[in-house]
């Protein structure tokens, strides 16, 4: 892999976990959201129109096209374990931000995560 296509699997990452932060601050905003039939159209219209919403909707569109540039340079069964340091950027991300709690179970996932990019990273 070279270190363009790292560069831009870094960068897919790190826009998806900005877009799972972005989402996370706008229904912490908004509060609990109602699906109901009477209340789909509203629920839909303040979902789409919450700025928080609406950025990290932007920054997914983003990652997808920077994901189709790394898919057209290297293997999918590469790339798409490598795309779970997500996983990890968005747990220490939740945790430094919203106070999300970093339990000792959390950690050891996270580690058991990273080594397995390093094991796929290396094969």
């Amino acid at each position: 892999m070279t270190s363009m296509t790292i560069l831009l699997l870094l960068v897919c990452v790190a826009l998806n976990t900005v877009a799972q932060i972005l989402l996370k601050a706008g229904v912490t905003t908004l509060g609990a959201i109602d699906f109901g039939l009477g209340q789909l159209w509203r629920t839909l219209w303040t979902l789409f129109f919450e700025w928080h919403i609406f950025a990290g909707l932007v920054c997914y569109v983003a990652s997808v096209v920077v994901w189709l540039a790394v898919l057209s340079r290297t293997e999918v069964s590469v790339a798409y374990p490598m795309s779970s340091l997500g996983y990890v950027a968005t747990a220490v991300a939740a945790w430094y931000l919203f106070s999300e709690p970093m339990t000792p179970t959390r950690v050891t996932g996270i580690f058991v995560i990273v080594l397995g990019v390093f094991l796929v990273a290396r094969s």
